[in-house]
């Protein structure tokens, strides 16, 4: 289910270095985005590019952790159309050493059928896929079972079991997800 088209702005050099996706929860907790903040840039130092969705909560710290060095933002509207709008100046910040990138046409504003078409392409630029923080009903498992469908590597940070927040990444360390506690556990991977 390859788009035919994808729309880019920005870096095109970020494309061309190993992509791993860092992935999760928009409502994440302040110990979910640090691990996001600090696994991704453990990451761009060993230079790898991280890919997220540009969402609100592990996207939004993934891509911030990694400006400078060069992220992917894979977003599910138009290119020039930023969602959500609080972001807007975090894409600007990415175009200068990263990149966004779409399937959608200009103006095209994303709606709910456009973020599952969004999450493979996030998996299927990356060689991996990291999740930090997933419910056990979320899109952020529709991500992973994308990479899975495609060959990537699943990867997931373990949680607190009564932590809601974490029981779908358990879930799928308990199903085979190769469980990683840093940047360094990703590289072995």
């Amino acid at each position: 289910d390859a788009p035919p088209i994808l729309w880019v702005r920005g870096n095109l050099g970020a494309l061309r270095r190993p992509m791993i996706g860092v992935i999760g929860a928009r409502n994440a907790s302040s110990l979910g985005l640090r691990m996001a903040r600090g696994l991704s840039q453990g990451l761009a130092a060993a230079g790898v590019t991280v890919t997220a969705g540009l969402a609100r909560g592990v996207d939004t710290a993934a891509h911030e952790a990694t400006c400078e060095a060069g992220t992917v933002a894979v977003m599910a509207g138009g290119i020039d159309v930023i969602y959500p709008a609080e972001n807007r100046a975090l894409a600007d910040r990415i175009l200068v050493s990263g990149c966004l990138v779409t399937e959608q046409p200009p103006g095209l504003e994303p709606v709910a059928r456009h973020f599952p078409a969004r999450n493979r392409i996030v998996s299927g630029l990356s060689l991996g896929v990291v999740v930090i923080e997933a419910a056990h009903r979320s899109g952020t498992l529709i991500t992973a079972r994308f990479a899975a469908e495609q060959g990537r590597e699943v990867m997931a940070v373990p949680g607190h079991p009564i932590d809601a927040r974490a029981s779908g990444c358990n879930a799928l360390i308990r199903d085979g997800a190769t469980l990683v506690r840093n940047a360094a556990d990703v590289l072995a991977a």
